[in-house]
């Protein structure tokens, strides 16, 4: 498998994510080293699927503050994983198979974090009535 840098346009490394984590390994990683950007792999893929994009550190900020705002949906709001993804779909416009934090840029996390805030708004809504 060959995974490409989106910032640089050079190829990434598999790597064993030690080499970013320092502390501890999450399994294997692709990483530009030139970019410093990197993404986990999907842990039974034979050909070390990325898990999304490779992310630098501006897109790393923004994914996490969309998970923030979007994990307490499936978390702690009573909805499915699959089901806080579908409703995100909707409320953001955009096809359900399209929808995964991982495969979003800066400004897809920004829109996904409102969008959560605005469901989470509606969900307290109904709940009070």
């Amino acid at each position: 498998m060959r995974v490409i840098c989106l910032y640089c346009g050079k190829d990434a490394e598999l790597i064993d994510s030690i080499e970013i984590y320092k502390v501890r390994s999450y399994g294997m990683a692709w990483l530009c080293r030139p970019c410093k950007a990197w993404v986990g792999t999907h842990k039974n893929s034979l050909e070390h699927a990325p898990l999304g994009r490779l992310a630098n550190a501006e897109l790393r900020y923004w994914k996490k503050r969309a998970h923030i705002a979007f994990d307490p949906l499936w978390k702690s709001d009573g909805l499915s994983r699959n089901g806080a993804y579908s409703l995100l779909a909707a409320e953001m416009g955009i096809a359900r198979e399209q929808m995964h934090i991982g495969m979003f840029d800066v400004n897809e996390c920004k829109a996904a974090g409102a969008a959560c805030e605005r469901m989470r708004g509606k969900l307290q809504a109904e709940d009070s009535t």
